[in-house]
């Protein structure tokens, strides 16, 4: 199974870096550029990971992540935070507080995110396994 990964960046030129990244890499992609945009397609789609900016105007990434954990139809979808906040408070908050499955500090590299994508992919499915 491919799977399906949807990546929110309001920087367009973001977006399609990361979706050339993972496309090569043989994974499907979708995109949003504004958290609204995340909510309505990672209902409707249904994404197996979220790769989300924090930083967005109107309803930022912190947002989108609460609004997510708080639906039964997506709570379990993993989510990973990419990033410029690069301070250990901003980190800890969205690994510890919010319970992101994941947390990339931009810059980053293919290889880096490539790892991080494929260890909360395989983790997801070990839990999906163990239900």
């Amino acid at each position: 199974m491919t799977e399906k990964i949807l990546v929110v960046d309001d920087d367009r030129e973001m977006v399609e870096l990361i979706e050339l990244f993972l496309s090569n890499a043989g994974f499907v992609t979708l995109s949003a550029f504004s958290g609204e945009e995340a909510l309505d397609k990672a209902f409707k789609e249904k994404p197996d990971l979220i790769l989300l900016d924090i930083m967005m105007p109107k309803i930022d990434g912190w947002e989108v992540l609460r609004r997510i954990k708080n639906d039964p139809e997506i709570r379990k979808t993993p989510v990973a935070f990419i990033t410029a906040r690069t301070q250990n408070i901003d980190k800890m908050i969205g690994l510890s507080v919010m319970k992101a499955a994941g947390y990339i500090t931009k810059p980053f590299s293919k290889h880096e995110l490539l790892t991080e994508v494929r260890r909360i992919i395989d983790e997801a499915g070990k839990h999906a396994d163990e239900c």
